[in-house]
């Protein structure tokens, strides 16, 4: 196995395309074709997992977040980014980091939260647009079913919870070789009137290259018609943050206590108490201050995130109740479920979970 083979694995399960547009996401440090010795799944790469990394004889660390967001211009040991990184290169060790792409999945950051506060109805917080796309292409109708059939395998048609979807249209299509070209009805130089079907799907964007590929090997002409559209569609299975709903309410100081015992921190920042029951409960992994208004618009009666700001709690106005429970504690979960997932695909050697507590806030 290759560290290509782990990024491939990552991308499948929370497709890298589909991070935000700050972030850092799949191979940080290393190369694609370096051989794989041992993994270790973390939180934050730094200087201690490094260490532990290499106490174990793991060459692969696989992080929730990236150790690099921003450009470096110097590895002097200056701070704790370069110190990692420096070490990292000194050892082979390769990074490859998952984040807003584990984020905005819905078996990602949010449904982990959900779980763990055993909520149901789970949906999307914020369903995130641009990742649906459309193709066209136009085929003779003969091949129209056997195309059909080989795009549906790599993902072409899917619309939600339903696949196989289609939409085509009877024509005549029109074309006339040049030269150079080597046409598979009639001949070169003479202009072709054949009946074609217009043949549109949808798909999901991490698809494209898969259905392209697959296209261009099972289309019948060797210069074939095709367009490619995003739409402003919305994705519901793909999005930052969750919302759903406890089995049985309670009223704030229980949820607050009952969020403090699922979640493994015995500390929780919140606005002032509404003095109403909590049974919609709204969260977001890690900072989610600029979520606060998606959660009120869902008639929440709590949001569950952190990074909370001293004027942010002003902003629940007695509508929802807010809370920060901690960035480090919103994700720490992440880490065992990208093992779990590993453990599950790679079975000729162990994962390593990673030990390190690497929460950089302490409490008293």
């Amino acid at each position: 196995m290759i560290v290509k083979d782990i990024i491939k694995l990552l991308d499948d399960k929370y497709p890298f395309c589909y991070a935000e547009d700050y972030d850092n996401v799949g191979l940080i440090i290393g190369e694609e074709q370096s051989k794989v010795n041992g993994i270790i799944v973390c939180l934050d790469a730094i200087e201690c997992v490094v260490d532990e990394a290499i106490e174990k004889n793991c060459n692969v660390i696989v992080s929730f977040h990236p150790i690099i967001f921003e450009g470096l211009k110097k590895i002097q040991n200056s701070n704790y980014v370069e110190k990692a990184v420096n070490k990292c290169i000194k050892n082979n060790i390769s990074i490859v980091s998952v984040h807003t792409a584990m984020d905005n999945s819905i078996d990602g950051v949010n449904k982990i939260i959900c779980d763990r506060l055993k909520l149901n109805e789970t949906k999307i917080l914020i369903p995130k647009k641009g990742t649906i796309k459309k193709l066209t292409t136009y085929v003779p109708e003969g091949n129209l079913e056997d195309l059909k059939a080989k795009l549906y395998i790599s993902g072409a048609g899917t619309i939600g919870n339903y696949d196989e979807c289609s939409f085509s249209v009877k024509g005549i299509g029109t074309f006339k070789g040049n030269s150079k070209s080597n046409p598979v009805i009639e001949k070169k130089g003479i202009q072709t009137k054949i009946e074609e079907v217009k043949v549109t799907f949808t798909f999901p964007a991490h698809k494209e290259q898969e259905i392209l590929q697959t296209l261009k090997i099972n289309h019948p002409y060797n210069e074939y018609s095709y367009e490619i559209i995003s739409t402003e569609n919305i994705n519901r299975d793909i999005g930052l943050g969750m919302v759903g709903k406890l089995s049985k309410s309670m009223n704030e100081n229980e949820f607050i206590s009952y969020t403090k015992d699922k979640m493994n921190t015995k500390f929780i920042r919140h606005s002032e108490l509404t003095g109403r029951n909590i049974k919609t409960v709204a969260v977001l992994g890690g900072s989610g201050s600029f979520a606060i208004n998606n959660a009120i618009s869902t008639n929440a009666d709590v949001y569950v995130t952190s990074d909370l700001k001293y004027h942010d709690f002003f902003k629940a106005n007695k509508k929802i109740l807010l809370t920060d429970i901690g960035h480090y504690e919103s994700e720490q979960y992440t880490k065992n479920a990208i093992h779990t997932y590993l453990t599950e695909k790679i079975t000729n050697f162990a994962i390593v979970l990673a030990e390190t507590n690497s929460n950089p806030v302490k409490y008293s």
